[in-house]
């Protein structure tokens, strides 16, 4: 019981560590806004925004996103920060001399990372999507003026069980699908088709209004054609399904962004694996803030002859070197040749590697 409890080296590292994570992610915090600032504030002048909104409806709402997109990179620095400056002080080397071991010493460090991990994972979850659909409706008024335009082609979608809907191409400026055809299938067998020249939304009957159609009935070998000029019908699709900008998933919470990809695969879409990726990171990211506590405290905890700033130097080397392999293995989950989930993880499962051995080599 008496190593179970915290000890005035344990609050003491428990203070600078969280201590040192705030000032450091408040100062970052503060050059990213004025920055951000200096680059918007011509289209908020231009689109009119007013002041109340910029502050709080679009940074004070960019500052919980902002701090959990980088709390593992900023954990990392502040470990390297304060225990190398506690190593060229010695005091690393007077607590390790006062017969705590090197493994005791990691306790505090273990707590304090957890703390930020998991408050990163529950604003993630419960905070930010929430905060994240007032910001980027605010961005949507004063920012991004114009809309989404694109043209989209050979769109194939199982829009419910059984149904699939065909467009050669789909115009998000005109809200017009070409080439138009609907499918119905029970038991794996075509039952009805639909087959016309193009469809387009109605946005007074909030229907889709199908033009020069005509219809097979396929009722074993008995086979009825209708045809038609127009016809008005209800989808489980709607115009801005085809119109979302590639970070409206930042607006889900896990579990809703869970479902959605359980409905992207029901419609056969091809970009599922970005849905899946956003999906690992949530859980990967927090669990990195541990994997770069450990490495940082094993390179740091050494008094070297190039003092703090080598100690730094060689801290933010392994940083950036994470983040971009991690960039990497998300491009090859993308490409298809790894799996969304081991992409994402990858990284962790080789940096834990690289943690456990500078932990052997650490001081003991």
């Amino acid at each position: 019981m008496k190593h179970a409890r915290l000890t005035i080296i344990d609050r003491y590292i428990i203070r600078k560590f969280l201590g040192t994570f705030l000032f450091s992610i408040a100062l970052i915090i503060v050059i990213t806004v004025v920055f951000d600032f200096s680059e918007k504030i011509d289209n908020f002048l231009e689109n009119k925004a007013p002041f109340r909104g910029v502050i709080f409806d679009y940074y004070l709402n960019f500052i919980p996103y902002f701090i959990v997109l980088f709390s593992s990179l900023f954990t990392f620095i502040s470990v390297i920060y304060f225990t190398s400056r506690m190593a060229y002080r010695t005091e690393i080397i007077a607590i390790l001399s006062s017969g705590m071991s090197f493994r005791r010493l990691l306790v505090p460090y273990f707590i304090s990372a957890t703390v930020i991990a998991v408050a990163s994972f529950l604003l993630s979850d419960y905070v930010i999507p929430d905060a994240n659909s007032v910001r980027l409706e605010f961005e949507e008024h004063y920012v991004h003026t114009s809309p989404v335009r694109f043209t989209q082609r050979n769109i194939h979608r199982q829009i419910e069980p059984g149904i699939f809907v065909y467009m050669e191409s789909y115009s998000t400026m005109s809200d017009i699908g070409h080439k138009f055809s609907i499918e119905k299938m029970e038991n794996g067998q075509l039952v009805s088709k639909l087959i016309s020249d193009y469809i387009k939304w109605d946005s007074t009957k909030n229907k889709w209004v199908i033009r020069n159609y005509y219809i097979r009935d396929i009722n074993g070998f008995r086979e009825t054609i209708k045809t038609g000029s127009s016809i008005d019908t209800v989808l489980s699709i709607h115009p801005d399904d085809f119109k979302r900008r590639d970070n409206f998933t930042e607006t889900m919470s896990t579990r809703e962004l869970t479902d959605f990809i359980k409905r992207q695969r029901m419609r056969g879409e091809s970009n599922v694996v970005i849905y899946q990726i956003e999906k690992q990171k949530r859980y990967a990211y927090p669990l990195s803030t541990l994997i770069l506590t450990l490495i940082g405290v094993s390179v740091s905890s050494r008094k070297v002859k190039g003092g703090i700033g080598m100690q730094i130097g060689i801290g933010l080397l392994v940083a950036f070197s994470y983040i971009l392999f991690m960039q990497f293995s998300a491009q090859f989950a993308i490409a298809g040749s790894l799996q969304p989930a081991l992409a994402i993880w990858l990284p962790n499962i080789i940096y834990t590697g690289i943690a456990l051995y500078l932990l052997r080599m650490a001081p003991k």
